[in-house]
């Protein structure tokens, strides 16, 4: 297809080694989504995004449901293993940023799409798609059913939790699981959903990212309080392996702490609004670093004070009496905070969601963002077919599994390793083409090893006599 190059007065490209500068302007693809194709789309992509911002938006992709199940992947793996892996998960994640970015340049590419379709052709631009919305799908699942977990409650293990609503006024039809959901998706997701730049985000996103810092001072807060008081003793720093089984069971965390670090989807995005396009490498190192601080500390605590007791969504354990002074209080801000949280960041992982849909179904439509009807359409089929995912999958940890398994691990790591290894530019390193046999070799045994654990766990327990 022909490419089209569109200039500005306003943006001049400047060539120093081939290095853009704060006002340089990409080649452009017919196909490339939200970008200027005439001058109402040049006006829309005018105003630049900061560092700031672009840290809080990436992070806010990136800090999500993820951040609920960590502490049960401590339960599996123990603390030492399981904080030792965070960091590592977050390691490769930043070997697969930094290429997505450094290929994108060199074939003038401004949408992961993009880049897929210059190593590999239309094929690999659908395959790309198809992920993103298998991944972005599930997750937004999970955050739906997190906060219909912290609002109106849940059941594991033949254990009722109660959610806030039905502890504060008890049980009523307003306050059951699917009026609830329907209610903040008519008046939360849907508003947010309406945003056509990711940057008209930052305020949210950024408090997004503050309620997820309380949630994390408020558990760290009580965990040292209790710690204190003699209440929690340490916790297993290694797994409890006993058998075979045990050792299979450890890799069922892995599509847990791989779905914990995508943000693949959005980074083009940010880079495309982002003031000085040079800057997308630390935008990614900072948003990184936060987040696996953040990780790392609320797995700490959270399963420092929790232990073997702790769920697979661990707010569900926040409607216990925690044995401290204004213990029901703390529950109800923790849990209430950080359904919150998820309420702020479903239009930051809603965005590229509906970008690709809108790219599967009619490829050679004009921009998105040109097109209200369409824009209305797809934005209501998405919410719709989310809410009904929320609403009939109970768990958390199935939709992490499935998705984290197939979709999340080939947009975070085998896709941008492929990517380097095709090089159909000629710029990869030796380094590059090592990381990317690894991520490759490791994403796939991981993986499949996973998928083999979960069916065969749940072959048992569908017929424990065999």
């Amino acid at each position: 297809m022909e490419t089209k190059v569109v200039t500005s007065p306003k943006r001049k490209t400047m060539t120093n080694d081939n290095k853009e500068t704060k006002n340089s302007r990409k080649p452009i693809n017919e196909e490339s989504p939200l970008l200027p194709k005439n001058h109402a789309t040049e006006e829309f992509n005018a105003k630049r995004a900061s560092f700031t911002a672009s840290v809080f938006n990436i992070s806010t992709s990136i800090i999500g449901a993820g951040i609920m199940a960590l502490p049960a992947t401590m339960k599996v793996l123990g603390l030492g293993l399981g904080i030792g892996m965070i960091v590592f998960v977050a390691i490769l994640t930043e070997g697969s940023l930094e290429m997505l970015p450094r290929f994108s340049r060199v074939g003038n590419s401004q949408s992961y799409g993009e880049v897929m379709r210059d190593a590999f052709g239309r094929a690999g631009r659908l395959l790309l798609q198809i992920c993103i919305l298998v991944n972005n799908v599930g997750t937004l699942t999970v955050y739906m059913i997190i906060i219909g977990d912290v609002l109106s409650g849940t059941s594991s293990s033949g254990i009722h939790h109660a959610g806030v609503l039905e502890g504060w006024f008890g049980e009523h039809w307003w306050n059951g699981r699917t009026f609830v959901l329907l209610v903040t998706t008519i008046s939360v997701f849907a508003p947010l959903a309406c945003f056509k730049r990711m940057d008209s985000l930052r305020y949210s996103s950024a408090l997004a990212v503050a309620l997820a810092v309380v949630f994390l001072v408020i558990t760290a807060g009580i965990t040292i309080i209790k710690f204190f008081n003699g209440s929690i003793e340490m916790p297993r720093l290694l797994p409890n392996v006993t058998d075979i089984t045990s050792i299979w069971n450890l890799f069922t965390v892995v599509p847990v702490l791989v779905t914990a670090f995508i943000c693949h989807f959005n980074v083009h995005t940010i880079d495309n609004e982002l003031e000085d396009s040079s800057l997308i490498q630390p935008v990614v190192q900072t948003s990184l670093a936060l987040c696996c601080i953040v990780y790392v500390l609320t797995s700490f605590f959270g399963f420092l004070l929790f232990g073997d007791s702790t769920l697979d969504d661990v707010l569900a354990n926040f409607n216990t009496n925690l044995g401290i002074p204004y213990g029901f209080l703390l529950n109800d801000v923790v849990r209430i905070s950080y359904a919150f949280h998820l309420m702020l960041v479903f239009p930051i992982l809603f965005y590229p969601l509906r970008l690709n849909l809108d790219g599967l179904l009619f490829p050679s439509a004009r921009p998105l963002v040109l097109d209200n009807l369409r824009f209305g359409f797809i934005s209501i089929g998405l919410l719709l077919l989310v809410f009904l995912g929320a609403n009939f999958i109970p768990n958390i940890w199935d939709v992490f599994q499935f998705t984290g398994a197939t979709a999340t691990v080939c947009i975070g790591f085998i896709f941008p390793a492929a990517i380097a290894l095709r090089d159909r530019h000629g710029i990869a390193t030796k380094k590059d083409k090592i990381l990317s046999v690894f991520m490759i070799a490791l994403a796939v045994f991981s993986n499949m090893v996973a998928i083999y654990s979960d069916a065969y766990a749940l072959f048992k327990e569908n017929h424990p006599h065999v």
